[in-house]
């Protein structure tokens, strides 16, 4: 997406989360790096990588002036002293994107003027695979921030901004948690008698498969009955896992630790 050189995209924060939205950026063109500004406290290697191909980073506060979106990349417990020295600068935004966990639209439109919407994704964004929940509290607003991340990211729009809490701990951290189960298959495997490598290899061999399956767009249901055959060892273990009731309680554990941890934050 290119012609808004004289109105950029600010990127504020480019730790995690921000190193992987300028990588997506940067891979598909969503946005022309040339149109692209990074304001990073420290020096990041995709902001240098971004810097080689145009963007501008840290540039003087006068290039600000009148930025096409603005985007919050900065963890929600500094958000406030991140931001407060930019206010100034921030005339006229087009509108701010927030991509931090638990902060409320209501709190940052109290220190930044304008339109606020709040997205979160996951930081498979880096490879122009991952999903991210949008919300914002008009149609227009939504048609402004889409295009920043439809082409590295699965695009769910939210109805309520009070579902982004939801929404973040369901996908925003759920690849951790996923990758935790992978590991403790591993752990497993040793347990019975599996190297630790050909455990690990393993495990994550099956991590791969199970997304290539995701690929299909076939439902979760089929692709569960494409391996669990009746009778089988799948089925075993899926019967294990749901006699117990083991999965069904560490994911409500997980996403509900989740959600504690962000409405606390917004408090």
């Amino acid at each position: 997406m290119t012609g808004y050189a004289d109105r950029p995209v600010v990127l504020v924060g480019c730790g995690r989360l921000g190193s992987a939205l300028v990588e997506g950026w940067l891979a598909t063109g969503a946005v022309d790096p040339k149109d692209l500004i990074i304001l990073t406290p420290s020096e990041k290697p995709v902001a240098e990588a971004a810097r080689a191909r145009g963007a501008r980073v840290n540039p003087p506060m006068e290039a600000l002036h009148r930025p096409r979106a603005v985007v919050l990349a900065v963890k929600p417990a500094i958000w406030r002293a991140a931001v407060q020295p930019l206010i100034g600068a921030f005339d006229h935004p087009g509108v701010t994107v927030s991509l931090m966990a638990g902060v409320r639209a209501a709190d940052i439109g109290g220190v930044i003027p304008g339109v606020i919407t709040r997205v979160m994704p996951t930081t498979g964004i880096a490879q122009s695979r991952g999903v991210a929940a949008l919300w914002a509290d008009a149609d227009q607003w939504r048609d402004e921030v889409r295009p920043l991340f439809a082409p590295i990211a699965d695009v769910v729009e939210l109805e309520h901004e009070a579902l982004m809490d939801a929404a973040t701990a369901v996908a925003g951290s759920a690849p951790a948690f996923i990758y935790a189960f992978v590991q403790a298959l591993a752990e497993a495997g040793v347990g019975q008698g599996l190297s630790e490598e050909a455990a690990m290899r393993l495990a994550r061999g099956a991590l791969r498969s199970a997304g290539a399956g995701l690929e299909t767009g076939e439902g979760l249901d089929a692709l569960i009955a494409r391996i669990a055959s009746p009778g089988g060892t799948t089925r075993a273990g899926l019967d294990a896992m749901s006699e117990g009731g083991d999965a069904a309680r560490a994911a409500e554990a997980a996403v509900s630790a989740a959600v504690a941890r962000a409405r606390a934050l917004s408090g």
